[in-house]
Order: C-alpha cells, then structure tokens, then sequence
C-alpha cells in the first residue's frame, strides 16, 4: 500500500513507528463502511437519512480525532487484531484521516440532497463514498489516501 508510514525517529518496542497504525484497521472501517452505505441506498426514507447521518458522525471522529480514534478501530483493536500475525508494515495516521474527511464531505452532500429532497443527487453522493470504500475493503487502495499524498506532491513542488 502506499501510504505506508515512514520510519520515523522514535519507535516503540514493537517497532512500530510512533503515531503509525495497522493499514488492516481502517481496511475493516471501509469494509463496514460499505455495509452501512449500501443500506443506505437500499432503505426508504427516513430510515436512510438516519442511516446516514449516523455514518457522517463516525466520518467526522475519525476526520476530527484520527481513525484511530473510531469506534471501527476499537472493533479491530479489540476482537481481529489480537487473532492476526504482526503487520508487516505501518501506515502513517494522515492519508486515513484526510480519507475520513473526504467520505464525511460526500456523506455531508448526500444528506443535505435526501433532506432536500433531491434524492438523485443523494445516492450519487452516497455512491460516490461507497465505491472508495469498496475500494479500501477489497484491495486495500485507499482512494483518499491517494489523493492526499498527490495534493502533498504538488504543495511540495509549489
């Protein structure tokens, strides 16, 4: 993957960068993610909307606080890591967490659009979210991820 974390001066003694999280947590989040969105087009409304609003909250903590402060992570953290060999590598927290920014800006869109009433507008938004996190659950490719690390090309370049 490759938005794998740098080693960074300090480590743990797991030798895990310090800050660095296991790239497996937040492909279980996008996994769950997809679940819940495609629910939400799937269910009338309001039940959708409800839907919805309840995953642009879990967006927006792991936007606000990092991914690894979710309810998800606690999940893997909990109940799959502790059955899972050692990563053999490292992701840097960033791209994750400008990933959930992201999926809270289409979320935010698509609730807006359903409230509207502009239903169309709302499933597309909703669709947008769903195939980047498809993406992330099925082949560990964090769309967002990718997208920070090119806009962080370019401010370097600039």
């Amino acid at each position: 993957m490759s938005t794998t974390a740098t080693p960074r001066s300090s480590t743990t003694v797991t030798g895990r960068p310090e800050g660095a999280i296991d790239p497996r947590s937040p492909q279980l989040a996008a996994a769950l993610t997809a679940v819940v969105l495609v629910a939400v087009l799937l269910l009338p409304s309001p039940a959708n909307v409800v839907l919805l609003a309840v995953q642009a909250a879990l967006f927006a903590v792991g936007a606000v606080r990092g991914v690894q402060a979710t309810p998800h992570a606690w999940l893997f953290r909990t109940l799959v890591r502790p059955r899972l060999a050692p990563p053999t590598e490292w992701e840097a927290p960033e791209p994750p967490r400008f990933a959930q920014a992201v999926g809270l800006a289409f979320a935010l869109v698509g609730l807006v659009a359903f409230l509207a009433g502009a239903t169309v507008l709302g499933q597309v938004a909703v669709g947008f979210a769903l195939v980047a996190a498809l993406l992330n659950a099925l082949f560990a490719f964090c769309l967002g991820c990718e997208v920070y690390l090119l806009v962080r090309r370019f401010i370097a370049t600039a």
